[in-house]
């Protein structure tokens, strides 16, 4: 498995934005003219963020389905695992459990979840509220002092061998299934969409929030975007798709390359670039593609 040294999730909680409303107070009637005002008036206002979101939703809905997908979704944690697990079975994750020393303890899982990062937190206590007799909730107050460090302090020897273990129940590979879509899958594709991009761009933003995390800094996915956005427009402004999309993956191969742990970059190199340069934006099969030197092929 080539994980170790290549996973890095730095889970920053992903902002949503809202609309505000805002009740004005009630007013008393008066007359004027001799007709009444009325009583009480009640006004409605958002801000300009989220008017220009709901234009951007109002586009992406317009987009086909695109990673999302049925077919396309395979395909894409088929292009994940062979970056992250050297395999196009992705299944083969779900019981992975191992400390690849890059700081964020036990990495695990079927987009390897963290012990040091939130995200592995957070699965065990959403599938211990639905299951509180699984063999991961004795683990939950350990998962809670250990969050945000390195620690295995009351985890080990035990916690490999019981995630291990729960990896054979349906219900808690759906559970990891069901957290990785709402944290990375499902954020990535919607932004994606927002920005006008098709199959491929919305792969790329996916492979980006797995590894980068939904973070707003330097190294975090929206913090590559927001870099890309200020070199080149995505086509909902108006930009050219391939052009913003070689600039994107620009952003983040220079990223990742500031990282010892991320410098072989030839998921973007042999892979996610070469797509592009084909002009496959469809991201339609077959595919070759090559990372860490191995080649696959999906027909």
């Amino acid at each position: 498995m080539k994980r170790a040294g290549f996973l890095l999730l730095a889970v920053v909680p992903v902002l949503v934005t809202t609309a505000v409303y805002c009740a004005l107070p009630e007013h008393p009637a008066r007359a004027d003219a001799g007709a009444s005002a009325p009583a009480s008036r009640q006004a409605t206002g958002r801000t300009g963020a989220t008017a220009e979101r709901g234009a951007d939703d109002r586009r992406a809905a317009a987009v086909p389905a695109g990673l999302a997908a049925p077919g396309k979704k395979e395909l894409a944690q088929q292009l994940v695992a062979s970056a992250e697990n050297s395999t196009l079975d992705w299944r083969e994750a779900y019981a992975y459990v191992e400390d690849i020393g890059d700081g964020q303890g036990y990495t695990a899982g079927v987009i390897g979840f963290c012990t040091g990062t939130h995200d592995l937190l957070t699965l065990v206590e959403s599938y211990t509220r639905k299951h509180p007799d699984n063999g991961l909730a004795r683990y939950l107050p350990a998962l809670r002092r250990v969050d945000g460090s390195d620690s295995h302090e009351g985890l080990d020897p035990g916690f490999p061998a019981a995630w291990r273990h729960e990896a054979t129940v349906p219900a808690f590979r759906a559970a990891q299934d069901a957290e990785r879509d709402r944290v990375y899958f499902d954020p990535a594709v919607r932004q994606a969409r927002r920005d006008g991009l098709g199959t491929l761009g919305q792969f790329i933003y996916y492979d980006a929030m797995v590894m980068h995390g939904p973070g707003t800094g330097d190294y975090g996915f929206y913090g590559l975007r927001d870099r890309a956005l200020r070199e080149a427009d995505p086509p909902s402004k108006g930009g050219d798709e391939e052009a913003y999309l070689d600039t994107f993956l620009d952003v983040r191969r220079a990223a990742m390359r500031s990282r010892d742990a991320h410098r072989d970059t030839t998921r973007i190199d042999t892979a996610q670039r070469v797509f592009l340069r084909e002009g496959n934006l469809g991201l339609d099969t077959p595919l070759v593609w090559k990372v860490y030197g191995e080649t696959y092929r999906v027909p």
